[in-house]
């Protein structure tokens, strides 16, 4: 039995942030019943590009979506909210990613569903929050990164600003959203009494600005770009060149520094005065660069790797393709074969959280609606009625 499993929760999203918070919960045995509007194509992700299984089936869509149910529903016609209503009473929780100023709009705030489940917790995911002057407008992931200074910390110094390679904010979002929707839910069974809980990729954004807010909430110190990708503070923790490429070490315990100075074949370096601790180092850090560089030159990167790995925290520069074939994936069984219907099987990832009781199963992400009449049923629908909604194109 896996951690989640009996636990039953309405999603109402798309894209990016909800789905991959949800893809979380799915795996570790929620049923997450994905609600798709029936007349705009479901979830934008489906069509995003440029890989596709199929029509409607993008490698986009199916990253964030196993394990899920499909159900199409117009929640703006009132046999839609009926239906709605009609899940609440038999669900633990509703999610949503909508814009902050529509899930009121779309009766799927606390307020509205309490009356057919005093125990339904309601977990909202937005841009910039449901209150406040900027409910009402969109938003996106790069656009948080830039507003809240994650550009202005990222690449080389003097260089443009940079963002982080990946949508980082919509993911921390949307296990912020999951953290949320499951404390929320542990509290209701406990209580009787569910709730409404807010993030937004803002306000993620900016917490996750984490000690550097400290820094300069009470020092005034504004981080900017550090060399080779360093470490704002501990040294040497960065890239350094070898013979033929990079490499990525991190002393960021004083304990690390005399293992890798003994390991380079530079002893003396332990007690010099410039290196002696980590203050010293980082006054002392372009001359440092230059000399660990001078070392590291003599040999390429894996002769390195085979010496310093184990000793001291040390990793390759790889692309996205060498990240996913190196041996350390393959022997940690990273990479799953989920069963697709026309594919055969699709390589994904793996789930990051390993049950000890009990291994994931892994679905492919649902055809558009594919589950409708089963989720329908549960809740008590018989055939007429559920083909009454598909004519009146409420589902």
């Amino acid at each position: 039995m896996l951690p989640l499993e009996g636990i039953k929760i309405i999603s109402v999203e798309q894209y990016g942030a909800g789905p991959f918070g949800t893809l979380y919960l799915a795996d570790l045995g929620a049923d997450v019943i994905k609600i798709e509007n029936p007349h705009d194509g479901g979830d934008i992700g489906r069509n995003i590009g440029p890989h596709f299984f199929g029509p409607g089936d993008s490698h986009f869509y199916q990253t964030f979506n196993r394990n899920k149910r499909s159900l199409t529903l117009d929640l703006k016609h009132p046999e839609g909210q009926q239906v709605l209503h009609d899940l609440v009473a038999k669900s633990d929780a509703v999610l949503n990613n909508l814009r902050g100023d529509l899930p009121n709009k779309l009766g799927l705030d606390f307020q509205r569903l309490k009356e057919f489940n005093p125990a339904i917790v309601c977990t909202h995911l937005s841009s910039y929050g449901r209150t406040g002057s900027r409910a009402g407008w969109p938003g996106y992931d790069y656009l948080m990164q830039a507003e809240t200074g994650y550009l202005s910390v990222t690449g080389e110094p003097g260089s443009t600003p940079a963002r982080c390679g990946l949508s980082i904010v919509d993911w921390m979002t949307g296990l912020a959203a999951a953290f949320s929707l499951v404390s929320g839910v542990l509290n209701a069974r406990a209580t009787g009494e569910g709730r409404d809980l807010d993030v937004n990729l803002f306000d993620v954004s900016l917490f996750n600005l984490s000690y550097l807010a400290t820094w300069y909430l009470n020092e005034g110190y504004v981080q900017g770009q550090a060399p080779r990708s360093s470490h704002p503070s501990l040294t040497p923790s960065q890239l350094f060149r070898t013979k033929d490429g990079w490499i990525f070490i991190m002393c960021n315990k004083e304990k690390f520094w005399p293992t890798l100075a003994e390991t380079v074949g530079k002893p003396e370096w332990i007690d010099d005065p410039r290196f002696k601790s980590f203050a010293a180092r980082l006054k002392n850090r372009d001359l440092l660069t230059e000399m660990l560089d001078d070392v590291l030159s003599e040999r390429g990167t894996a002769d390195w790797l085979e010496k310093l790995e184990g000793k001291i925290p040390v990793a390759p520069i790889n692309d996205v393709g060498q990240a996913l074939e190196a041996p350390f994936v393959k022997d940690r069984g990273r990479i799953v074969d989920v069963p697709h219907d026309t594919q055969g099987a699709i390589r994904m990832l793996a789930s990051p959280i390993s049950c000890s009781d009990g291994d994931i199963k892994y679905r492919a992400a649902p055809k558009m609606g594919a589950d409708a009449d089963n989720i329908l049923r549960e809740a008590g629908y018989d055939e007429s009625r559920i083909e009454k909604l598909r004519k009146a194109n409420v589902i």
